[in-house]
């Protein structure tokens, strides 16, 4: 029995073949039968003839209920009408052995369903071949990001995800007692204890799931999500902005070249990700601020007026993020944002305290940041004063003022957000569809 994995279907061309997988979908009349099959790693059509099985056989393959598990026998062949992932390739039927045969009430049937009923069944929703696509383009670009990291002399440190204290705004922290140790906090990033590391290994970077107890429900937050951070000692703001630059164009490359056909069946324009590689262009919040107002005196729409108002000093919504990287066919970098809207860590800009060296890379096409990052602050008594305005806990920081006190040096760091990236790249219009088991302020099932 030569088993094989619908995803290597092209080399097997001519042969004899199993596939071991369940039914997507059945179709057909008469003497011919389609199941769609599905086996993890793609789809394949699958066609009976019922002249070429005994009757029994025929039968079963005609009715099999969908989701069924089933091991198929057959020879491949090549015919380009053939629909599947990868297409082009089709299997005709000459043995089937029914594993399970499914019960009839699948709850996610082949037809439209609406949001909250597709993530009430997320456990089946995921078996839909574009959740599948998305979920395999997600895979890869978390391969790619491990392995540019790792051919690029970052180390790989694990951090905690109970931490003591807030990294970043300690209005949306997940709170738990501690023993008797008071309270812990799920983390938000583990950048402060990757700036500790960075003086044992020069390079590192941490990767893991984040948590954001932010009240949110716009198509870009979640409570639980992926980050991973890179942090390097010896990097000013311009050289982390080339890390950054080199970063993304190889997560992208590396997803063109694996995931085309899951790209194609999702629909993306791939002519827009391909120009994703090279330098990417570089403006100031202030220049930001003025394109932003410039966009919105040309509008007419009083509500579009009303969202894309905006003044120095103020964060970016959603909505000035969309227009502003609407100007560019690649992922764009704004630096300098106002001190007053960043974290306490951010090393402030020089003779400008009011802006800092922070730096966020916004997606095309409306997608917005993909990831944060800026040059932290090296100077322990500007740290403490920072830590004093922010009305943050002196003690818990009292290690991380250390850090700035024995061989402290320039250093930068980033974090991207794992499902941000995913969404962009599969050109998806929702963030819960970009992680297997989303987690949003209305949902902990399943």
């Amino acid at each position: 029995m030569n088993i094989i994995r619908i995803h290597d279907i092209a080399e097997h061309e001519g042969e004899e073949v199993t596939l071991r997988g369940w039914v997507h979908k059945r179709t057909g009349k008469g003497k011919l039968a389609f199941l769609l099959i599905r086996d993890g790693s793609g789809f394949a059509q699958c066609v009976a003839f019922k002249g070429d099985l005994d009757e029994e056989t025929f039968e079963t393959i005609s009715h099999i209920p969908q989701e069924s598990s089933v091991i198929i026998t057959g020879t491949i062949r090549k015919d380009d009408r053939a629909p599947g992932l990868p297409g082009g390739f089709e299997l005709g039927v000459s043995a089937l052995n029914v594993v399970q045969s499914a019960a009839l009430d699948y709850p996610m049937a082949l037809k439209e369903h609406g949001a909250d009923f597709a993530l009430d069944n997320r456990h089946f929703w995921i078996r839909m071949q574009s959740q599948w696509a998305i979920l395999r383009i997600r895979a890869t670009i978390i391969s790619a990001v491990r392995e540019w990291l790792d051919n690029n002399g970052f180390t790989l440190m694990d951090t905690p995800i109970l931490t003591p204290a807030a990294a970043e705004g300690t209005t949306t922290l997940f709170e738990t007692e501690y023993f008797d140790e008071g309270k812990a906090y799920l983390a938000q990033t583990g950048q402060l204890y990757n700036e500790a590391n960075i003086f044992a290994f020069g390079k590192v970077y941490c990767f893991g799931p984040t948590f954001r107890a932010e009240k949110s429900k716009t198509r870009r937050h979640l409570t639980e999500f992926w980050m991973v951070e890179p942090e390097i000692a010896f990097c000013d703001l311009d050289e982390l902005m080339e890390v950054e630059e080199q970063f993304v164009s190889h997560i992208v490359q590396r997803v063109l070249k694996e995931n085309r056909p899951e790209l194609e069946s999702l629909g993306r324009d791939i002519s827009a990700l391909e120009k994703v590689e090279g330098s990417f262009p570089r403006i100031s919040y202030d220049k930001a601020v003025e394109m932003i107002k410039e966009i919105q005196a040309e509008t007419e729409d009083p509500e579009e007026k009303e969202f894309l108002e905006i003044e120095w000093g103020m964060d970016f919504g959603a909505r000035h993020e969309t227009v502003l990287t609407q100007q560019f066919e690649k992922p764009v970098f704004v630096y300098g944002y106002p001190t007053q809207v960043k974290a306490f860590y951010m090393e402030p800009m020089p003779g400008r305290p009011e802006a800092c060296k922070s730096v966020d890379l916004l997606a095309p096409e409306g997608y917005g940041e993909i990831i944060g990052g800026s040059e932290r602050m090296s100077d322990p008594d500007l740290l403490l004063q920072r830590l004093h305005e922010h009305g943050l806990p002196e003690e818990s920081f009292k290690w991380y003022l250390e850090l700035r006190k024995f061989g402290s040096v320039p250093h930068s760091g980033f974090g991207m957000g794992i499902e941000r990236t995913v969404a962009w790249i599969c050109g998806t219009d929702h963030i819960r569809e970009t992680i297997p088991f989303p987690r949003t302020i209305k949902r902990v099932y399943p």
